[in-house]
C-alpha cells in the first residue's frame, strides 16, 4: 500500500503535468490573440473571450451536483479575486503595453511565479527553498533569453512609443503590478479550492470578471458598434474562449493539488510556446535566444520540482 507521502508526491506530479498544459494554452492563446488584436479593443476582446469561456463552463455548472453551500463572505471573496485575476490583470497589462513594447511587458510579467512563491511562503502555504528559488529565477532568465532584443534591444522603444523615460518606468511598473495581482489572487484562491470544487470556483470568479469587463467594453463602444471580426478572427476568438475555459479549470485543479510555485512556474512556457508557434504558423525566424531560453527553462522547471528522496533508516 502506498504511503501518504507517495500519494502526495503522485498528486503533485499530476498537478505539475496539468499546469504545464495551462502554460502551453496561455502561449497558444497569445498567438491567437495576435490574429485579432487589431479587430477589437482590449477590454472588448477580453469580455468576449471570457464570455465564451463562461458559456463553455455553464452546461457543466448546471449539471454539477451537489451545489456548494457558499456563505456570502466566500461568495464575495471568490468573485473579487476573479475580478482581480481577469479584469484587473488584463486592464493593467494592456495599459503597460501602451507604454512599453509587448515583449518587455511579457518579460516583466514572467515574474508571476516569483511573486507567487514569495506570497505563498509568507502565508505559510509552502516552504521557500533555494532549489525552488533557483528554478524560478532560471525560468525567468530563459524567458529573457527567448525574448531577446524584442524586450531590451535597440528597437525596444518600438514604433508608436514616445521614448519618454517616465512613461517607460510607468509601463514597467504596471506590468509588474499585473504579475503581482495575478500571483496574489492565485495564491488566495487556493484556500477556497480546499473548500469548494474548481468548477464552482472557476465559474463564479470568471462570471464576476465578465460583469466588470462588460462595463469596460461598454466604455469602448462594444455594444454600440457591430463586431468587425473576419472568418479567421472569429475562429481565433472561439479558440481563445474555449481554451480559456479549459485552461482556467485545469489551472485551479492544479492549484488545489500542487504548491503555488510548482503550478505558476509553468507560465514560463507561455512565451516559449508563443515563440515556437510564431515560427511554425507565422513564419517567424528561429533565433539563438529562443533555443537558449528553452535550454534554461526546462532545467529551471525540473529544479523547482526536484525533491530529495528520503533515505530509509536501517
Amino acid at each position: 500500500m502506498p504511503s501518504v507521502t507517495e500519494d502526495i508526491g503522485r498528486g503533485s506530479l499530476i498537478a505539475s503535468l496539468v499546469a504545464s498544459g495551462t502554460g502551453i494554452q496561455v502561449g497558444a492563446a497569445l498567438v491567437a490573440t495576435r490574429l485579432v488584436v487589431d479587430q477589437a479593443d482590449p477590454a472588448s476582446l477580453a469580455f468576449l473571450r471570457y464570455s465564451i469561456a463562461v458559456l463553455c463552463l455553464l452546461p457543466f455548472l448546471l449539471i454539477s451536483r451537489p451545489w456548494p453551500r457558499m456563505g456570502l463572505r466566500d461568495f464575495l471573496a471568490i468573485s473579487g479575486l476573479g475580478v482581480v485575476q481577469f479584469a484587473m490583470v488584463v486592464v493593467v497589462l494592456n495599459y503597460a503595453v501602451t507604454l512599453i513594447p509587448a515583449a518587455r511587458a511579457a518579460l516583466i510579467f514572467s515574474a508571476f511565479p516569483l511573486v507567487a512563491m514569495l506570497v505563498a511562503a509568507a502565508l505559510g502555504q509552502e516552504q521557500l527553498t533555494w532549489r525552488k528559488a533557483a528554478g524560478v529565477l532560471l525560468t525567468i532568465g530563459g524567458v529573457a533569453l527567448a525574448l531577446g532584443d524584442k524586450a531590451w534591444g535597440d528597437n525596444a522603444s518600438g514604433e508608436g512609443f514616445s521614448g519618454n523615460l517616465a512613461a517607460g518606468w510607468l509601463g514597467e511598473i504596471a506590468a509588474f503590478l499585473a504579475a503581482c495581482f495575478g500571483a496574489a489572487s492565485s495564491v488566495a484562491l487556493r484556500g477556497y479550492l480546499r473548500r469548494y470544487e474548481p468548477l464552482h470556483v472557476g465559474g463564479l470568479s470568471m462570471f464576476a470578471s465578465v460583469l466588470v469587463l462588460a462595463v469596460l467594453a461598454f466604455a469602448e463602444g462594444y455594444f454600440q458598434h457591430p463586431l468587425r471580426f473576419d472568418a479567421v478572427g472569429w475562429g481565433a476568438v472561439c479558440f481563445i474562449g474555449l481554451s480559456s475555459a479549459i485552461g482556467y479549470f485545469a489551472w485551479l485543479w492544479a492549484l488545489r493539488r500542487g504548491s503555488p510555485t510548482q503550478v505558476t512556474i509553468f507560465l514560463g512556457l507561455a512565451p516559449i510556446t508563443a515563440a515556437i508557434l510564431g515560427v511554425l504558423l507565422l513564419g517567424e525566424a528561429v533565433t539563438l535566444g529562443l533555443l537558449a531560453g528553452i535550454a534554461c527553462i526546462l532545467p529551471g522547471l525540473a529544479l523547482a520540482h526536484w525533491q530529495p528522496v528520503a533515505r530509509k533508516a536501517g
